[in-house]
């Protein structure tokens, strides 16, 4: 992250005088897991430590499935220097490990359909949940209007279906479109005005099953997705319904966060 970014977040969690209750003595820390999951938020952890001139070290990477007691960071250094940075680091890696499991046991659960997030995020913290995602498995989405063009039901309802895609097609050619559909009419209307991406939104899973045919027959290049109140205990149905995407916001918003804790002791002689 920007240096900028990490100091909003250091004043945010320290505030403008913090005190010091052990300045001078040397120690040694460890953050262990307190549960089984995927890690993700390490990088962060790790600049957050070294921002207070605290020595740190990743035991383990991003990605990786992690079990309650494992050490995943060691650092050494000033006293007050790691505790300064134990709750924000203790943050970025709950927060995002948290995501990344939930993420990858949707990813078990959906077989080969890509499983995606949304722009349901924590505002000022969006990079660092999708990048979460990512080290579950999952894939990003959009991290902002401007990665792809995507036509919503409130765009159709101010200009009508083909209009809001005749705009969206102005955006260049180097974006995609992708329409937000509630029926196979419609899905078969975006597809024929060219767009790039379908998404059934708020449909059962045997509607889309009945949808996805007619689409494939006529436009076999267009990519379908679903989404609209899946979760984690619906996602297989969705999955069945021969979808190639499903984007769900329970990704960022219904993920609980990864207990990790800090454990530190004296560097005995250097206190």
């Amino acid at each position: 992250m920007l240096t900028k970014e990490l100091e909003r977040f250091i004043e945010e969690d320290m505030g403008s005088l913090p005190y010091e209750i052990v300045r001078d003595i040397n120690a040694r820390a460890a953050i262990v897991a307190k549960e089984d999951g995927v890690l993700s938020g390490m990088a962060e952890a790790l600049q957050v430590f070294r921002y207070f001139s605290v020595e740190a070290r990743a035991l383990r990477e991003d990605g990786q499935e992690i079990h309650s007691g494992d050490i995943v960071l060691d650092a050494e250094g000033s006293a007050g220097g790691i505790l300064m940075a134990e709750r924000l680091a203790l943050n970025f890696l709950g927060r995002m490990s948290g995501i990344a499991t939930l993420t990858a046991q949707c990813m078990k659960k959906a077989g080969k359909v890509i499983i995606a997030g949304t722009r349901k995020t924590t505002p000022g913290f969006r990079k660092f949940e999708k990048k979460a995602i990512i080290a579950g498995g999952g894939d990003p989405h959009r991290y902002s209007l401007t990665d792809a063009v995507m036509v919503k039901d409130n765009h159709i309802a101010l200009r009508g279906l083909e209009n809001a895609v005749k705009n969206a097609k102005k955006a260049g050619f180097t974006r995609k479109v992708e329409v937000e559909v509630e029926s196979a009419e419609d899905a078969l209307l975006a597809s024929e005005l060219g767009a790039d991406i379908v998404m059934f939104d708020n449909m059962t899973p045997a509607e889309i099953a009945r949808c996805i045919s007619a689409v494939r027959k006529r436009y076999p290049h267009v990519i379908i997705e679903a989404s609209g109140g899946i979760t984690p205990e619906n996602l297989s149905e969705y999955a069945a319904a021969g979808v190639d995407v499903i984007s769900m916001g329970a990704l960022t918003r219904d993920a609980r966060w990864l207990d990790f804790s800090l454990e530190v002791t004296v560097l005995t002689g250097r206190g």
